[in-house]
């Protein structure tokens, strides 16, 4: 018979590994879909600068972003439950989380700047002004997530 307290017992040494990485991931979804949540209700909501697909009429847009926003939500939930487990089973690395959820928001933020807005001209962050210094920003803050989320990354391997 397996009590309470087995099942909560430290992780062996051979799972660290798979547990760091199970952390990681749970971090990378929540970072995808917290760094979507910001694009969703900042920049489609709040200030009105585009949809996820501008390409059509307002109406397509706003369907659009419901989509958008739906996929950011998923994430989320999927991501915040694998962290559920993994703190049922004491097994939580917060290194790992917290580089997973920089590092996911950073490759989201990468991926709509470079390939949304870019390859796929699905929309950009605005409309009739100089895109260099909004695309600059966005870019670089992208790559600062993800530089800051592989050294936490790195660290939690380490410890």
């Amino acid at each position: 018979m397996v009590t309470p307290s087995a099942s909560r017992a430290a992780p062996q040494p051979s799972q660290g590994r798979a547990l760091r990485a199970r952390s990681a991931w749970s971090g990378v979804l929540i970072g995808v879909g917290v760094a979507a949540f910001v694009d969703e209700t900042v920049f489609h909501q709040l200030l009105h600068w585009h949809h996820f697909y501008d390409r059509s009429t307002p109406d397509i847009g706003l369907v659009s972003d419901g989509l958008f926003h739906a996929f950011g939500w998923f994430a989320v939930v999927i991501g915040l439950v694998m962290v559920a487990d993994l703190r049922r089973r004491a097994a939580l690395v917060g290194r790992a989380l917290a580089g997973g959820i920089l590092t996911g928001a950073g490759a989201f933020q990468l991926y709509d700047g470079t390939v949304q807005h870019k390859l796929m001209k699905l929309h950009q962050i605005r409309y009739h002004v100089d895109l260099t210094p909004y695309d600059l920003t966005w870019n670089i803050l992208a790559v600062l997530f993800i530089a800051a989320g592989v050294l936490l990354l790195r660290a939690a391997n380490y410890r």
